[in-house]
């Protein structure tokens, strides 16, 4: 797979950890890909934190409205019934614990489900955006991700950038497969069966748990 594949089949996995009238914020780069593998008749209510519920997957170029855009910058849709609001109500949403489940990308997550996702000293990088509040404030914390950068690592047996919330991450989606965090570590519970499990872990600095009941990914 390519890039492109490659976070698509992420997104697409992802998509299926969605349920029927959550409220789900998805975050800058590969998570916004989500909102275009919706399950058929599912009401998911995606909320965006520069101030509207009811974002739609991206629009055709011949359809772009300049004015509906994402947190990113990117074109999107409203859904019907949708509907937009200032800052401050929009991030009591997420203060306020109204957000079911956020999908945020991350440079590095650890085996306590720390993550670090906005800062590389001496780079220049887009910032937090609302990442901690996000972190904080949701009910459900997915990190959708590419399993390495440049061959190396990125779920690591500890952070070594600048945390951007300690504890907060739930559930890992990697190309490679689909990781829990739990009290007692990473536990592996799908595998892309494209690799093997011998390649999954070395690309992973953390020990994985293998789950007893180790499902394909798909």
């Amino acid at each position: 797979m390519d890039k492109e594949q490659i976070q698509d089949f992420i997104a697409k996995r992802v998509a299926k950890e969605l349920s029927q009238n959550a409220v789900v914020n998805l975050g800058i780069g590969l998570p916004t890909r989500v909102g275009n593998f919706v399950p058929e008749g599912l009401a998911v209510h995606f909320q965006s934190e520069n101030g509207f519920v009811g974002l739609g997957p991206a629009p055709a170029t011949e359809d772009i409205d300049p004015n509906v855009v994402n947190a990113g910058g990117q074109p999107v849709t409203i859904m019907p019934g949708g509907c937009f609001f200032d800052s401050a109500v929009s991030f009591g949403i997420i203060r306020g614990g109204h957000v079911d489940l956020t999908v945020l990308g991350a440079l590095q997550v650890d085996a306590k489900g720390n993550i670090a996702n906005y800062l590389i000293p001496g780079k220049l990088v887009p910032g937090m955006g609302g990442a901690m509040d996000l972190l904080s404030g949701a009910k459900k914390v997915i990190v959708a991700m590419e399993h390495t950068v440049k061959g190396a690592p990125k779920i690591l047996k500890q952070c070594n950038l600048p945390l951007t919330a300690a504890g907060a991450v739930d559930m890992i989606i990697t190309e490679m497969g689909v990781i829990e965090v739990t009290e007692k570590g990473l536990r592996l519970k799908e595998i892309n069966p494209e690799y093997t499990l011998e390649q999954v872990q070395a690309a992973t600095e953390a020990d994985l748990i293998v789950d007893d009941e180790l499902q394909k990914m798909a």
